[in-house]
Order: C-alpha cells, then structure tokens, then sequence
C-alpha cells in the first residue's frame, strides 16, 4: 500500500483567559511544539492557522475556519495540535469533527499532548478521547463562571471593564480606570443632548454632524487611539448611535455596567438585560450634561409627540401632539395651497377622517398658523398671569392640589391595603387547597383549578398595586415638577413663535374639537398642559 505524503496543517488557539496561564499556553510554545513534532518526522508544514484571543467554546473562529476549508478540499491531510483543549472546548462539536467529517474526507487529526492520533483508533487515548472532551468543556463553563463573578465584583466597585472609554471621555491612569472629560468631543456630547431638547430628531442631529463633518465616535477611536473598527464602516453618524448617546446616563456621571449577557459560555451571542440588572454606581466621575438637561431629554423621550417631517424637511411645532375630540386619534398634518405659493401651507385633520372619511370621523381641520397662535397666545397668557401674582398663585395652587391629593392619598391607601389584604387571603387560601388534597379531601384536578384562579387573581391584583403605588409616589412629586413648570414658562413670556421646544417643556396635548358647520356647536380647543394651572387661574382672575 502506497504511503500517502503528510501535507500537514498546524492550528494554535489562545485564548484571554488562556493568556492569565502564563508562558506554557502561549502561541510560541505552541508553535515550537508542533514544528518540532513535524521536523522530527519529516513532515512538510503547509500553513500555520492562528486564533488569538477567541474562545475553544465556539467554532465561529476565522482560521479554524481556514483550517478546516483546507483540509476539506484536500490541501492538507493532517491536522495537528497542542492538545484537544486548543482545537476547541465544546465536546459535541469536537467529537463530531474527529469522529465523523475528518474520517470521511481522509484527514488525520493529533493532538500531541493527549496522545490523540486518528490513524490508530485502537489506542487507549482514543477511548478516553470523549472524556477528555468532556472534562475541557467543563473546564470552560467554570472558568465562564468565575469571569462572570469577578467582572461583577469589579462592576460593583466601580471598575471600568470596558476596552475603551465611551466618546466624551477618556480612560483615567488609576485602578478604577476612572473616566475623565475629553475636551474635543465632550461639547459634542453636550451638543446632541440640547439639540434633541429643543426639538431636533436623532436623524437630523446625524445629518448635522455628518455635514459638519465631525469624526463618528467609532472613526475617532479608530484615528485618535488605534481601536480597530467595522470593515464595512464610514465613519458616519447614525441615527442609533444619537439615540445610544441620548440614553447613556454615563454622561451624567454614573457609571452603568452589564447591561448585555450572552445566551451561555458556548453561545456568545449577546442580548440586552433588563435594567434591574444592570450593575450601576453612581457619581463615579465628571459628569459632561446636567441632571436638567438629561430630564427635558428623558421627558421628550416620554412624550406622545415624536414628530415627522414633511417631504420639505419640516417639523412642525405641533406634530404628535394634537388629537381629534371626537375619536381620539392623533391628528394629521397635510400640505394644501397653489404650488406656485413661495412657501408651503399646512393643515392638520382628524387622521381617521383623512384615511376613512365619514365612516369612522368627521372634519376636524384647523391650518397650522391658526393653531400655532392658540397655542402661543394661550402660553403667553398663563405665563403673564403667573408673573403678576406668583406668589398667590402657587399658593392657591398647592392647597387646591393639596385638598384634591388628600381625597385622592386616603382613597388610593385605602383601595392598596384592601387589594394586599386580599392576596394574602389568597395565600391561605391555596394553602388550605394544597392541605385538602394532601388528605384526599379534594380532586387533584379541582385542586389545581382553584390554585390556577388564585395564582391569576394575585398576579392582577400585584400588578393593579403597582399602579396604586406608582400613582401615590407621583402625587408626592407634584411640587418638583410646578416648580420645573413655573420656572419653563416664564421663559416663554414674550416668545415670537411657537417652538417644538415650548411644545416639549410644556405641553401634554392638544385636544381639538370639530368643526362648527359639522357639529353646530361652539369649536373647542382643550390644552392640557404636564401641570394643570388652569382651575387655580381661572379662579384667580374670573373678575
């Protein structure tokens, strides 16, 4: 039988966590391993293939890839590794390659170390080979695990993990890494938040920065610090990485750390964890934006009003906050006039009307400029009654909302202790189901329909508490967020216009009513502004 000529493949695998073991896993030790095992027998090396820093559990690895393309299409005949561990720590995947595909396409496979060689399948190590499979995955999944503790630990403590800094700042010299401001592009950072606050859409913000030609924050690491980027990368902002920005509180000086986990230590990939999981510790380093600006962001982010653009580029102030009276759906805006008019005219209307005429809504059309001017006049009103009498109107204020929360605390108390009562009425009452079958007093299957009905009832009623709770907790807020209001709409006193901004800061909804010809009564215009001064006012200057 003619010899076949070994045309031999070497594959070295190293990874982070391999590299804390020292100098006996490192590549050159692989290397000088190997190369000595061929020179030995006289086999002639066709390829070195190298992974550095990837993990065994996964095959996903560029050159094991290469590797095995090669050996597939009869470039190489023989592979050959330091030990299993190295070609890779999932015992299925290993096992299936050693004993099914490299059989079928003739390649022989040694692992030096483990005493593995496929071209005798007699030997003891090959009969211990899934063993050793097993125990190298083991070894992965308790390593897996220890990672997991200790960036935890160092997350809790404030340590930065991170490979690089997020944009705006910069990696600090100490233990903690702590982050410190980056002059260039932290007042880019400040920039996105007070564009978004006075009413500019993420994609509009990329657009700008785009035009302006200011670095993406993946092509100034890249060209600032070397960090290597996306192949297929421009360099160009986009309208995701505005909204990350905008939703990172790192910039208000706390840092937030594991928030994504991957499915297990053989699946990396990566989902994003709910925020109570989040590892937070707040006022780690300098914040670049204030805590009033993150909350107008956070409070638009909030808001009913997201707003779109006409095929013009335009934003209308209004758009998303305005509802029909009468369906309750938001209300739409259309572009209406000659096309020879220098500028174009818009209009808003009940959307269910627009899409399904008479059959769902009647007209509620209003031009934009007549509704712009409600608006603003209605603003600047309220704000010219707050500055002549501030005092007495927050004053009447908080006791007409202090008589109204009262009525509203004792009543909510009330239905909260009545709705806990019951759960633990339910508790015992499963219990007593479980103690009746438990002495055959009770059908399994009778049993288990009452456990279902409580277990679906307390799930209900937790849920309507956390309601309660929510709304009680909001109640005692309501003299932060007067305050915020007063302070918001004094600025607006002598505004020339109206702006999505004012809107923002301001504004809950617009309700409008039909139109007078359709309905035969008075048109309505209801403000509902994020503090009700309205009562108070009205009842302050009714003379």
């Amino acid at each position: 039988m003619k010899q076949v000529k070994e045309e031999v493949g070497l594959y070295y695998r190293l990874s982070q966590e391999d590299e804390r073991t020292g100098e006996s896993l490192s590549i050159d030790n692989q290397r000088h391993i190997l190369r000595k095992y061929c020179e030995e027998r006289g086999w002639n090396i066709h390829d070195e293939y190298i992974d550095d820093g990837v993990s065994g559990t996964t095959f996903d690895r560029p050159q094991v890839q290469r590797l095995l393309d090669d050996a597939k299409s009869g470039v190489i005949n023989t592979i050959i590794v330091k030990d299993l561990s190295r070609f890779g720590r999932n015992y299925i995947e290993v096992g299936q390659y050693v004993d099914y595909i490299f059989p079928l396409y003739n390649i022989r496979f040694i692992a030096i170390q483990d005493n593995v060689d496929t071209s005798n399948r007699d030997s003891g190590a090959m009969e211990m080979m899934p063993i050793m499979n097993v125990f190298n995955e083991w070894h992965a999944a308790n390593t897996s695990k220890k990672i997991r503790a200790v960036l935890k630990q160092k997350a809790a403590e404030g340590v930065l993990h991170a490979k690089k800094a997020p944009y705006g700042y910069i990696k600090g010299n100490d233990e903690k890494r702590t982050l410190v401001i980056d002059e260039e592009t932290a007042p880019i950072v400040r920039r996105i938040f007070e564009m978004y606050a006075s009413g500019i859409t993420p994609n509009k913000i990329a657009e700008t920065l785009n035009e302006e030609r200011i670095l993406s924050p993946e092509r100034y690491a890249c060209e600032k610090y070397g960090f290597k980027g996306h192949k297929d990368s421009q360099g160009l902002w986009a309208q995701m990485a505005i909204v990350r920005t905008l939703d990172s509180m790192v910039y208000l000086g706390h840092m937030a750390q594991l928030r994504t986990t991957s499915v297990s230590y053989k699946n990396h990939k990566t989902y994003k964890k709910d925020q109570s999981e989040w590892v937070i510790v707040y006022n780690t380093h300098e914040p670049i934006i204030s805590q009033e600006l993150w909350d107008r962001v956070h409070e638009r982010m909030k808001s009913v009003a997201q707003g779109r653009k006409t095929k013009h580029g335009h934003t209308h102030p209004l758009s998303g906050f305005l509802f029909c009276a009468d369906c309750g759906c938001k209300m739409k805006m259309r572009t209406f006039g000659r096309k020879s008019l220098p500028k174009p005219l818009y209009a808003f209307n009940c959307r269910n009307h627009e899409k399904f005429r008479k059959a769902v809504c009647f007209s509620h059309f209003i031009p934009a400029k007549a509704i712009e001017q409600i608006v603003l006049d209605d603003i600047q009103t309220m704000a010219q009654r707050i500055v002549l009498d501030e005092a007495a109107i927050r004053e009447e204020y908080m006791r007409h909302n202090a008589e109204l929360a009262d009525k509203n605390f004792k009543s909510a108390k009330k239905e909260l202790q009545a709705k806990k009562k019951r759960i633990e009425e339910l508790s015992r009452l499963m219990e007593l189901a479980y103690e009746d079958r438990a002495k055959g007093k009770m059908p399994e299957d009778i049993c288990l329909k009452f456990i279902r009905k409580y277990s679906d009832e307390q799930r209900t009623l937790t849920d309507e508490i956390g309601a309660i709770e929510e709304k009680i907790a909001s109640a005692e807020s309501e003299t932060k967020n007067m305050d915020e209001f007063i302070c918001n709409i004094k600025k607006y006193l002598d505004a020339p216009e109206l702006t999505r901004e004012m809107c923002y800061e301001l504004i809950d909804r617009v309700v409008v009513g039909g139109l007078p010809k359709v309905t035969g009564k008075e048109r309505t215009i209801d403000i509902v502004y994020k503090v009700d001064f309205s009562s108070v006012i009205a009842y302050k200057f009714k003379k």
